[in-house]
């Protein structure tokens, strides 16, 4: 069990390593993407980030499909309902706030790789956040109001809320059959929509990025998936080690903080231990400033001013509630959870788009005005 253990620990320290490290190199952000489309109509970044989520979806489809793993399990498609309402209301909560704090999880953590204590600030509030929408207050508020409003599965021919089961009720397919059919038109548009544009072709290193940040969302399912997957010698329970959700996870990074915090405050607690989610997410730290030192890109960075720092805390905020309630943030739902073509992710993540770009034309415009 130990060595499983730290199979998954160290393998997810290297995959967030990597993952940080390629982030910086080409500068990957999500948020950034979408501002890049609303205020100068630039969609190379949005492309690096379509590519790599068509390797995702991609990559876990054939691991699922090959039996190296069970998406099924994974809290993206795990669930006897659709809890539709908290999906969105959570992926546009996390849409504002990431706006409002100048980038996501992910881009927060890249910057305090390079020396930016101002994402350290926002990167703590989140987690308070989170953690209150996970056993706190905020999560009394999600548990009542949000998470009733479902959509049941039981009784339709809907096994779980995916893309392809959703194609099979259609088509009259098989389960698999439609699976990997909704999984190679979906892929096949978006890498179609990706290289379509010439100045993105010849932008290896944003094409080398997508499909390596792609590839390293697949490593994690597999890491925690099938290397991390076994008996329990002292329950003698087959079980996934090192994981918070207790099933197989891939990189998230709203959740992961609020868990990095309690482990650091309740250190003492023998209950407590470190997994996948914590040590994905110091790797994507470790990799992140590796990479800025490379550049000589680290430097220290504090807040412009008093009102950047309320904005910026407000979207802390917001990040921490909206990514939790959402079940993930742009990497979370907008990467790993649409690989496993869960409907809901693509709810939350709709959510993240158009809560992240209404804040961004709200403030052009109040820009424009003043």
């Amino acid at each position: 069990m130990a060595a499983t253990v730290g199979t998954v620990l160290w393998g997810g320290f290297a995959i967030g390593a990597a993952f940080g490290a390629v982030a910086q190199r080409s500068n990957f952000c999500t948020m950034g993407a979408l501002s890049d489309i609303v205020n100068m109509n630039h969609w190379g970044r949005a492309r690096m980030w379509l590519l790599a989520v068509a390797v995702a979806i991609a990559g876990a489809t054939a691991l699922h499909a090959s039996g190296q793993v069970n998406l099924a399990q994974s809290i993206y498609r795990r669930g006897a309902s659709l809890p539709w309402l908290s999906l969105l209301v959570g992926g546009t909560l996390f849409g504002i706030g990431m706006t409002l704090a100048g980038g996501c999880a992910n881009k927060n953590l890249l910057r305090l790789g390079g020396g930016s204590v101002r994402s350290l600030v926002v990167l703590a509030f989140m987690a308070i956040s989170a953690y209150m929408t996970l056993k706190g207050l905020f999560g009394q508020w999600r548990a009542s109001w949000l998470d009733p409003v479902a959509v049941r599965l039981e009784g339709t021919p809907l096994q779980d809320a995916t893309l392809g089961q959703a194609l099979g009720a259609l088509s009259g397919l098989g389960a698999a059959s439609a699976t990997l059919a909704a999984a190679a038109v979906l892929v096949l548009a978006l890498v179609v929509f990706c290289f379509k544009d010439a100045r993105f072709r010849r932008n290896r290193l944003q094409v080398a990025s997508g499909i390596t940040l792609g590839a390293l969302i697949v490593a994690a399912w597999y890491l925690s998936g099938h290397l991390g997957y076994g008996e329990n010698p002292e329950t003698l329970e087959t079980v996934y080690f090192a994981t918070n959700t207790r099933t197989l996870e891939s990189l998230s990074f709203v959740a992961p903080t609020a868990f990095s915090l309690e482990l650091l405050m309740l250190w003492t607690d023998k209950a407590l231990h470190p997994t996948l989610g914590i040590a994905s997410l110091l790797g994507v730290i470790v990799g992140a400033a590796l990479v800025a030192w490379r550049m000589k890109a680290f430097r220290w960075e504090g807040f412009a001013s008093i009102g950047d720092l309320k904005t910026q805390l407000v979207g802390a905020v917001l990040m921490g509630f909206g990514g939790v309630t959402a079940l993930g943030c742009t990497v979370g739902q907008g990467m790993s959870g649409v690989s496993t073509l869960a409907i809901g992710s693509f709810i939350a993540l709709a959510g993240i788009v158009a809560g992240s770009v209404a804040t961004l034309k709200f403030l052009l415009w109040r820009a424009e005005r003043e």
